[in-house]
């Protein structure tokens, strides 16, 4: 074993604390599946012996965290963990995180950011901040957008799953306007776009208008977002890509901060 492998070994081991890797395990399992499960069946899933449960279903249920249906004994999620997740609106700590972060990636690059996620099917700008530039370009916090039409809206679509993916342009009239060879390039951008991990448009809504954005987090989270770089476009700076280093540096220290 290489000196790397033990310090990692050697950190695993002194910061593991079982019972609350088990605890965990057991209510991201069940939140993931969305089935009730015997504790024979958490325990097949979950790769452990029956017995290793039993006190940790017991505990959680009696905290208010499961409940049990005596006809079959099979656990379900109470709405407990939605609850304290309402006590705040997910994104406050979000705009919490993001808001100076973002500040200091437009102090650096001198160029305008926003965040979005998508909201009742429309892409929704939660916060900006504007490039100190006398010329400059901005978008309103508030403000509604198409998905499809935007680098943000197409970064969010990439990051759902497929089925996930369908049945949300299914309810799009843009989409279902497409002929089958534009819904086609359309979904080949999103796999490019997924790919790569970031889009970029020059001129897509206005003539000198540049966009370049980066997902925030992991497209497995349940909250998504993105964090899009706006500019002016002009002769010596042809696109935005040269930035893409540090917007993804940004977005990734947001999601670092908020756990994403």
């Amino acid at each position: 074993m290489t000196e790397p492998e033990k310090d990692t070994q050697l950190a695993t081991t002194k910061y593991s604390v079982p019972a609350l890797e088990k605890a965990l395990d057991i209510l991201e399992h069940l939140s993931e599946f969305a089935v009730p499960m015997t504790q024979a069946q958490l325990a097949r899933a979950l790769g452990r012996q029956p017995g290793e449960l039993f006190r940790m279903l017991s505990y959680l249920e009696q905290r208010g965290y499961l409940k049990r249906d005596q006809a079959n004994g099979a656990y379900s999620l109470t709405l407990k963990l939605f609850e304290l997740s309402r006590t705040h609106s997910p994104y406050d700590e979000l705009l919490l995180a993001a808001n100076p972060l973002m500040n200091g990636l437009t102090d650096e690059l001198r160029e305008s950011c926003h965040l979005s996620v998508l909201h009742r099917d429309r892409l929704l700008v939660l916060s900006q901040s504007e490039s100190p530039k006398p010329f400059r370009l901005s978008v309103e916090i508030g403000s509604l957008h198409s998905p499809m039409g935007t680098v943000s809206g197409r970064l969010l679509l990439a990051a759902m799953r497929s089925d996930e993916l369908l049945e949300y342009l299914e309810r799009q009239p843009d989409f279902l306007a497409m002929s089958s060879t534009e819904r086609a390039a359309f979904l080949n951008r999103l796999e490019m776009i997924q790919d790569r991990g970031y889009d970029h448009s020059d001129s897509e809504k206005f003539i000198g208008w540049l966009d370049l954005g980066v997902l925030i987090g992991n497209p497995k989270s349940r909250t998504r977002a993105t964090l899009t770089l706006v500019a002016l476009k002009k002769s010596d700076t042809p696109d935005l890509l040269w930035a893409l280093p540090k917007l993804k540096q940004c977005a990734a220290e947001i999601a670092r901060q908020v756990g994403l």
